[in-house]
């Protein structure tokens, strides 16, 4: 039992709430073309754990083996570097789950069959095999890109564009501007979520030699980067809803309003990274609780 808790651990539950809100947010969207389907937004939603998972342990096995997960590290311990789970043992986990991706993914292709075309087929699954090397390569391997700048851009794509567009043209078969602007919505709120941990973490990847966009432009820039990806992801919510606008109710996302301004008055405020620990939960509760709603504006429109 002990073991297994150890590997729920690792799995670092706290941010699949992210993964999700792209799947409900892409569901939203579809709702309002009328091509909502209940089995693909499950297994979209399966296929998005897996691939969180295979993040999450990548992730704790990159860091551990380039040394960036140490004594001084702020935030919740990870597996193998405090000895808890072998590399060996990680990197099987990881073969695991980078598998049950794939079979996930083509089991969702699959189920879609009859919205998109062969050629569609094909294109979508070489994004989702590019999706996985993306979820090892961030911190795996000899050159990670993760550790040069990149992690940002690889999000807003991956956890914003990608997940998003696919999820609706998985449903619609087809891509229209407001399934643009609500994928860069949540791509937007993605990149916070990793900008937090990146500020959070900033004096210890600097020492470690783990150029992350915070430690190029500095904890004050950071500060300020994060005020504006917060307000793009909303000025691209409140921009699809005028272009689909029927009812009020689809303005309901707006309650979750507050819980960003608090958010960014902290952020403003903190000039000590150890701090902003708890704010990555705030900005990753806050993304799900925003797409619930606007899905449920979506649904009742």
């Amino acid at each position: 039992m002990q073991k297994i808790s150890v590997w729920i651990e690792a799995f670092r539950l706290r941010t699949l709430a992210l993964s999700f809100s792209i799947i409900v947010a892409g569901c939203g969207v579809a709702m309002q073309e009328g091509c909502f389907d209940l089995r693909t937004m499950l297994l979209a939603m399966l296929t998005t754990l897996c691939l969180q998972i295979l993040s999450n342990l990548s992730n704790d096995y990159g860091d551990a083996v380039h040394g960036v997960d140490n004594d001084d590290r702020i935030g919740p311990q990870r597996a193998v570097q405090s000895g808890r789970i072998t590399a060996p043992a990680m990197k099987r986990a990881m073969l695991v789950f980078g598998l049950l991706s794939l079979a996930s993914g083509i089991g969702l292709l699959a189920s879609a069959l009859g919205v998109i075309r062969t050629g569609g087929f094909v294109f979508l699954l070489a994004v989702g095999l590019l999706c996985i090397a993306s979820a090892i390569c961030y911190t795996v391997g000899r050159r990670p890109y993760g550790y040069r700048g990149w992690g940002d851009f690889s999000v807003f794509v991956f956890f914003g564009l990608v997940g998003v567009v696919g999820t609706v043209t998985l449903q619609t078969g087809t891509i229209e501007l407001p399934a643009v602007l609500v994928a860069a919505a949540i791509g937007f709120f993605s990149t916070a979520v990793l900008n937090m941990n990146n500020m959070r973490d900033v004096d210890n990847d600097r020492a470690s030699c783990k150029t992350t966009l915070v430690v190029r432009m500095g904890f004050e820039w950071g500060r300020r980067y994060q005020m504006v990806l917060i307000a793009l992801a909303w000025l691209c919510l409140v921009a699809e809803t005028l272009l689909t606008f029927s009812t009020a109710l689809q303005l309901i996302y707006l309650a979750t309003l507050p819980i960003f301004a608090m958010h960014l008055r902290f952020v403003a405020r903190c000039d000590r990274p150890a701090l902003l620990d708890g704010q990555l939960r705030v900005v990753s509760v806050g993304t799900l609780a925003t797409s619930v709603l606007f899905c449920a504006g979506c649904a009742l429109a």
